[in-house]
């Protein structure tokens, strides 16, 4: 016997903010929730599961309309006509009182009360699964100890949405441990709500966080996807994590040091790029890209802005069989100065490098600049238009001064990044 785990499938998530983004790939982003729904019902066929568990938050709210729940509708109606029981429980995104919309049941398809705990047993497979919906968007109070005991005889399953004992970036819903689990006697405990996968116990019981099906940004990284086990005599005999994403999200930082050419800074780029996709070509690749380092670069992005954005989009172009699209890059980057010899000119190089190093090491000093700094200026970049300039991080407010440093130094006739005189 062989089920599909998988949790937090957020379908139709909004993906708010897409449009600033030139070029993005709009439709296949706001559309990946569903493709990826799609391909976990293909798996599902295509291995002739006998059930698909869901762990929660199946939708990311109330729905806008009623195309989201009959389109969910209509990918479970594709398992009941093979055969494949579904059973699914409610998170805090699709909690009983955040879905106000009604469509008519599919037969099959447990939704488990979220008034109390229930117990489904499937005689013939020897199985039974556990499980409760949330009630509320928030449930403080563990769960566990109300789920009723393990069935003798089967192979027990507690379906739940849980943060267990806190997870980072997740708000602590339905809290429990893992000794709280394993005294409960179940064989396999199918979690959801932290949306990076862990196997939190491999065995006796098996407890796991499939993770989200479909990452929603660039915090979501790496492969997304569900779990896939096989259960022979009572025991788990296979149990596989299956990628079924449709757009995989990457954070890379590039380490440029050293480089001095946008054809540098291509090559590396593709060679880097190509290690990142090649377990996954068929997918579309989201990257936020960081690129770091002590390089010439960094004068010839002061003196020609937008040189690097530019270098790495025609990269990605020469990437034929890759599909990828950069949501966003970040420069960390330091111009090859010695700024020990630099600080000691009697010039207007010396003058600048001498206020930055003062600026820089002195904390208020660098927040007073940098308000001052945003406040002079009329139009700021769409990426700091609503922000709170106290909510920059010293470290955030140092590189904005770096690449003011490099500006300055970048105009002044003559200056050459070995230091040489004007």
């Amino acid at each position: 016997m062989k089920f599909i785990h998988a949790a937090d499938l957020h379908v139709d998530s909004p993906l708010r903010g897409l449009d600033i983004y030139d070029g993005a790939p709009v439709a296949r982003l706001r559309g990946a929730s569903r493709q990826a729904l799609i391909a976990l019902v293909e798996l599902a066929l295509e291995q002739q599961v006998a059930m698909v568990l869901l762990a929660g938050d199946i939708y990311d709210g109330n729905w806008a309309d009623f195309r989201t729940g009959l389109f969910f509708r209509e990918q479970m109606l594709r398992l009941r006509r093979s055969g494949i029981l579904v059973f699914m429980v409610k998170g805090n995104h699709d909690a009983e009182s955040q879905i106000t919309k009604q469509l008519p049941e599919v037969e099959g398809v447990h939704v488990f009360s979220a008034y109390k705990s229930e117990t489904i047993d499937m005689e013939a497979l020897g199985v039974a699964v556990h499980g409760r919906s949330f009630p509320h968007r928030a449930v403080p109070e563990d769960l566990v100890p109300l789920y009723p005991d393990p069935l003798p005889g089967r192979f027990n399953i507690g379906l739940l949405h849980t943060s267990l004992t806190g997870r980072e970036g997740h708000d602590s819903y339905a809290p429990t441990s893992v000794e709280v689990l394993c005294d409960k006697g179940y064989d396999y405990f199918a979690l959801g709500h932290v949306h990076a996968r862990e196997v939190v116990r491999p065995s006796d019981p098996r407890i796991v966080f499939p993770g989200n099906l479909q990452g929603r940004h660039a915090k979501e990284t790496g492969p997304k996807g569900c779990e896939l086990v096989t259960v022979e005599g009572g025991v788990i005999t296979a149990a596989e994590f299956v990628p079924l994403e449709v757009v995989r999200w990457h954070q890379l930082r590039l380490d440029v040091s050293g480089l001095s050419s946008v054809d540098a800074l291509a090559r590396h780029f593709v060679g880097q790029a190509n290690e990142l996709v090649a377990d996954a070509r068929d997918r579309l690749h989201a990257v936020r890209l960081v690129i770091q380092g002590e390089s010439a670069l960094h004068r010839l992005e002061a003196e020609q802005p937008g040189s690097i954005a530019a270098a790495i989009q025609a990269a990605t172009q020469d990437l034929a069989d890759a599909d990828i699209w950069i949501e966003q890059i970040r420069l960390d980057l330091q111009s090859p100065l010695d700024r020990t010899a630099m600080a000691g000119r009697a010039d207007a190089v010396g003058e600048v490098v001498r206020l930055v190093d003062a600026v820089s090491t002195d904390e208020g000093q660098l927040k007073a600049w940098f308000t001052q700094q945003l406040g002079e200026m009329k139009d700021l970049p769409g990426a700091l238009a609503d922000v709170d300039p106290m909510t920059f991080n010293v470290a955030t407010m140092r590189a904005f001064l770096a690449d003011a440093e490099a500006t300055v130094l970048a105009q002044i006739s003559g200056i050459t990044t070995e230091g040489g005189t004007p």
